[in-house]
């Protein structure tokens, strides 16, 4: 239903998919405050994502492991740019592909393939329960990473079984380019000006964090928390707030992590709130 969010102010955090978050929102009503948390910048050294295109191409994976749709669109960017686009996508419809989510999967229709299966959770611990079903021992995997985390946990738990792991980090976060944005909507949530706040990565959870306490904001902060509704669109993002101490009010059902189903609920809990402080 059209106008679920009207007279609402929204915050999103959202860099690589803000657009379409926006858009959404804005077709129910919202106003939405936009709020870029980091910019993503191609590898600063290209050589080793080069390499690892060459090598797939070489002796194309028996396996390819994607965490994020970005990191293949990056990879692609580089291929295009040394001439190696169509070589390496026919070399990667020759591997078995797996998907962190739904993002990564439309990444790869975007080049004309398919994943073989997607992780029924979108976390790294949904890629290792996946991939723990299958026998890896002697495969060559290709594993796409992301910044910021540790993988030493997925990398490990694939060597165990038996597969030979080649991994490659296709971009980079500018965390500090939004860090004077990111205080301004601090100061927007402390103030009462935000109805709700709506999370779609772990990463915007540490990020406001890591903008508060490099800003003396900490504080406001967890006032803004305390004044707005905090939705999120999963386990991860909500278990990222638990380990600061920091709530969620709304989420998406299970099995159902994604933007449509999030503004559905934010807007079931806003109407919720307003009948219940009239």
């Amino acid at each position: 239903m059209a106008d679920r969010l009207n007279g609402t102010r929204i915050l999103i955090l959202e860099s690589r998919e803000e657009a379409q978050f926006s858009k959404l929102l804005a077709e129910q009503g919202a106003e939405v405050v936009q709020c870029p948390m980091f910019t993503i910048r191609d590898a600063p050294d290209p050589a080793p994502v080069e390499a690892w295109i060459r090598r797939a191409i070489d002796k194309p994976f028996d396996d390819l492991v994607l965490m994020t749709g970005e990191g293949l669109r990056r990879i692609m960017k580089l291929a295009r740019a040394r001439a190696l686009d169509q070589a390496l996508i026919a070399a990667l419809a020759k591997s078995r592909k797996f998907t962190r989510g739904p993002k990564p999967g439309k990444a790869l229709r975007e080049v004309g393939l398919d994943a073989q299966q997607t992780t029924e959770k979108p976390t790294t611990e949904g890629v290792i329960e996946m991939l723990g079903k299958l026998d890896l021992n002697g495969r060559r995997l290709g594993l796409q990473l992301y910044p910021d985390k540790d993988h030493s946990a997925l990398t490990g738990a694939i060597a165990a079984q038996g597969a030979e792991v080649d991994t490659v980090l296709p971009y980079a976060y500018d965390s500090k380019a939004a860090d004077a944005n990111i205080i301004t909507a601090i100061d927007e949530m402390a103030e009462g000006r935000i109805d709700c706040i709506a999370l779609t990565n772990l990463g915007q959870v540490r990020r406001l964090i890591d903008a508060a306490k490099g800003g003396g904001s900490e504080a406001k902060l967890r006032t803004g928390f305390e004044r707005t509704l905090v939705a999120s669109v999963g386990p991860a993002v909500s278990g990222e707030l638990a380990a600061h101490g920091l709530r969620t009010d709304v989420s998406p059902v299970e099995d159902h992590y994604f933007m449509r189903p999030l503004i559905s609920a934010m807007a079931a809990a806003l109407a919720k709130k307003q009948v219940e402080g009239t």
